[in-house]
């Protein structure tokens, strides 16, 4: 009644579902496993499982799916695996002739695969909504829709040779004017960015974090910035007047992808929409 749609991987998951339904059929998305080995039905026993389902009284098939493991680094097994999830359609509209959708494409598919002419009807697109591509050749279509910001709780003058942060990994070279930021590993900014020469931007400017990442906190050089104050603004992800950090950027700093990135960021970091 809230619009969930399972995805059912086994006959089993079907039967339980058939077994526990209410006061209406339970729509289902069956998926096949075409590569990717993490959930699905074996690709030969699929329409086998697909006929069985189709009996069930209390199931309405809404539609099947694979996923694409490698649609962003082996073009060539991609285009193999849309070829055979485009003939197992056809096969299962020939068996089983009930209306439901097919879908397979995620963002990089999206982006990179042109769907066999009438085989498909849906998209998943994920990533892309954030207009972030996980394919960096598609990067100029897209425009980043998430700004992740904090704000500087306090400014400091360091003499030289002093230690910043966990393990003294960075010793002021010099005297040093450093900013200490309200965010930290805690709400999902990647301990591993700490001494990776990343940087944050202050007034369209970037300022290389100092030392590890801690929980709640991390520190910034604005030895090169004019009047930094306690309250200013700094990004952390996105663009601040002609510089930006992109997620790709962080990602590849950090030593991750960017779906990390995004689906790490807290819970108490606050949501602004607009």
């Amino acid at each position: 009644e809230r619009g969930f749609i399972p995805t059912i991987s086994a006959l089993k998951e079907a039967q339980d579902f058939n077994r526990v339904a209410l006061r209406s059929p339970v729509p289902i998305n069956l998926k096949i496993d075409t590569g990717m080995g993490r959930m699905g039905v074996p690709e030969d026993q699929a329409l086998d499982v697909l006929k069985k389902i189709s009996t069930f009284t209390n199931i309405r098939i809404h539609s099947i799916s694979t996923h694409l493991p490698v649609a962003g680094e082996d073009a060539d097994y991609t285009r193999d695996q849309l070829l055979r999830f485009g003939e197992i359609m056809k096969q299962f509209r020939a068996a089983v002739p009930i209306d439901y959708k097919a879908h397979v494409l995620q963002s990089a598919g999206v982006l990179a695969f042109a769907e066999p002419a009438g085989a498909f009807d849906m998209v998943r697109a994920g990533i892309i909504l954030y207009g972030i591509s996980p394919l960096p050749g598609f990067q100029k279509l897209l425009k980043p829709a998430m700004t992740w910001k904090t704000r500087i709780s306090l400014v400091r003058d360091i003499p030289k040779g002093s230690s910043i942060s966990y393990g003294r990994t960075f010793i002021t070279p010099r005297e040093m004017r450093v900013a200490t930021l309200s965010a930290g590993y805690a709400d999902g900014y990647p301990w591993h960015l700490s001494n990776r020469d990343a940087a944050v931007l202050v007034r369209g400017q970037r300022c290389p974090i100092l030392g590890r990442v801690t929980m709640d906190l991390m520190m910034i050089d604005v030895s090169k910035l004019d009047h930094t104050q306690v309250g200013d603004e700094v990004v952390l992800m996105g663009r601040d007047g002609n510089e930006e950090i992109s997620c790709a950027e962080l990602a590849k700093t950090a030593g991750t992808i960017p779906w990390e990135i995004t689906t790490r960021i807290g819970a108490r970091v606050r949501r602004v929409y607009v």
